[in-house]
């Protein structure tokens, strides 16, 4: 949580309050007149038509929040048509001036930063800080994105020819489609949306199910920016809403580019093998199990501090969430002894209340999913320390809990899955070689991190033999990533990277060139041929 984020959340008039009617306000706010109230949905370009409705519940309290229209496979087909539309014109547009389309999305998100955070809250349940600290999310990728329309490099290549001159130069790809879940719901689209834009690439959403709101809200604030830009295309991006089979046409579809697909690694099961079949790419950020490991000389003051957000932050439903926690035996006792009473004192509750740290799960199918795994590390030889229910009399369409923290005796294969849940596992190591297998010995390597201030301890774990994540933080928990890195994992978490660094080249293609300006004709490798 940054400064400003938490005291942003320190004052908010919604608690209390009727959640549809803080939706209510809030969609005014950002200017979209009325809530979707039911098949017919808001007006305007967000949505595409309709096959029924989807009823769209808050996990706050389980009230009804909206309705909005369901696409299916002929929406989805009607969008990219116009989609592909788009990109022949917006290829053309210069790089920079396709920043300046994102400038102004950015403008948009800072003024409406406090409402649409708000509703990041409604619909995902996560405390108000961390609404607010998505949104920032994504102000920094679109300033990123702004900058990087700039910087869209090639290289300058020697050639053995004489007269001749090589180069590789970077075009728009196509039509992105993007694919993402609840936990955040705006700014792993803004991710890939605001490298799109700027390199060319109109862009289909299909949020999830559980989140359509917040998408519309997006997609309403992007269509002020392009207004205001003057000279972008219609269908730049657009927004459609379904289930499966919306997903589905976007994965098959051979417009569709570049899929970009977040969730679990069973949705990357199925999604990746049939991209590739249409040979297609794919950008996949698939689950994590992430780790971290504590050494003798850690810091534990620091390291007890790290854990709480990581573990219990978004009530356990981040991608990057503590799931595994590896401490040495000279400081188990104490530090698991002090994140106990550190757990108790965790205040659960209304995630749009100051003071608030640990919000809802998303649903009833997260708390029986939490429930299993609890049992079975008992039945594993497991001691659980929290994990009940909280809130169930007040709000018995709501499922609150209190984080848990399990003291294994091995890592199982309970401890080796993910459980989308607020439980912190822990285990115990003697030597820095057993932590560093225990560490990799799961199938996913998204995120990881070490407390120590051990400077071959840190180094080793940074080595090639050491973290075999894609995330690798020394002294800093394994949540809570920075834009400016690329962002993804190894193994079972898909591969693929997004947001900072170089990212940006899986949205466009590499060509190759080659200029004679020479008289003469030399062939590559020598070869004579006359």
């Amino acid at each position: 949580m940054t400064a400003d984020a938490a005291a942003d959340a320190t004052d908010d008039s919604s608690t209390g309050r009727a959640p549809g009617e803080v939706l209510a306000e809030v969609w005014a706010a950002l200017g979209l007149g009325a809530p979707p109230a039911g098949p017919a949905g808001p007006a305007g370009p967000a949505t595409l038509g309709g096959r029924g409705s989807l009823e769209v519940r808050t996990p706050i309290d389980g009230s009804l929040l909206a309705t909005v229209p369901v696409d299916g496979p002929a929406e989805v087909d009607a969008a990219l048509e116009r989609a592909t539309a788009a990109f022949r014109i917006w290829r053309t547009v210069p790089a920079p001036k396709r920043g300046e389309l994102v400038r102004l999305f950015a403008d948009e998100l800072r003024a409406h930063k406090e409402h649409l955070g708000r509703l990041v809250t409604l619909e995902a349940g996560k405390i108000l800080a961390e609404g607010l600290g998505e949104v920032q999310e994504m102000i920094d990728i679109c300033d990123f994105a702004v900058g990087l329309s700039r910087q869209l490099y090639g290289l300058t290549i020697a050639s053995e020819r004489p007269g001749h001159r090589m180069m590789e130069t970077w075009h728009p790809l196509g039509v992105v489609g993007v694919i993402s879940a609840f936990n955040f719901p705006v700014a792993v689209w803004s991710w890939n949306a605001a490298l799109a834009i700027v390199c060319g690439d109109p862009v289909v959403w299909k949020p999830s199910e559980k989140t359509p709101l917040t998408a519309l809200a997006c997609q309403g604030l992007f269509e002020r920016a392009r207004a205001r830009f003057g000279a972008a295309p219609e269908h730049l991006a657009q927004v459609v809403v379904g289930g499966a089979e919306v997903g589905e046409a976007l994965v098959d579809d051979p417009r569709v580019a570049l899929l970009s697909a977040t969730g679990s690694t069973g949705m990357g099961r199925a999604v990746g093998p049939r991209v590739a079949a249409r040979f297609g790419r794919c950008l996949l950020e698939l689950g994590g199990n992430n780790a971290m490991v504590v050494a003798p000389t850690a810091d534990l003051d620091l390291a007890l501090r790290a854990i709480l957000f990581s573990a219990v932050g978004t009530a356990g439903q981040r991608c990057t969430s503590l799931r595994r926690l590896l401490v040495h035996d000279d400081v188990a006792d104490e530090l698991v002894e002090r994140l106990r009473k550190s757990y108790e004192s965790v205040r659960v509750g209304d995630p749009l209340a100051p003071g608030t740290l640990v919000g809802p799960l998303i649903d009833r199918r997260s708390y029986d999913g939490m429930q299993a795994a609890l049992e079975r590390a008992r039945a594993d030889g497991g001691t659980v320390h929290g994990g009940e229910r909280a809130f169930a009399q007040e709000r018995p369409e709501a499922y609150y809990v209190h984080p848990a923290l399990v003291e294994m005796p091995a890592q199982t294969g309970l401890v080796a899955h993910e459980t989308f849940a607020p439980i912190l596992y822990v285990l115990r190591w003697r030597d820095l070689d057993e932590a560093i297998a225990l560490h990799n010995g799961v199938p996913q390597g998204l995120s990881s991190s070490i407390f120590t201030n051990d400077l071959r301890e840190a180094e080793r774990f940074l080595a090639a033999e050491g973290s075999d994540c894609g995330i690798a933080n020394v002294n800093i928990g394994p949540s809570g990533a920075e834009i400016g890195g690329a962002f993804g994992g190894e193994k079972e978490t898909g591969g693929g990277r997004e947001s900072g660094s170089d990212s940006w080249r899986a949205y466009m293609r590499r060509a190759t060139n080659t200029v004679n300006y020479s008289t003469d004709l030399p062939l590559a490798q020598g070869i004579v041929f006359e």
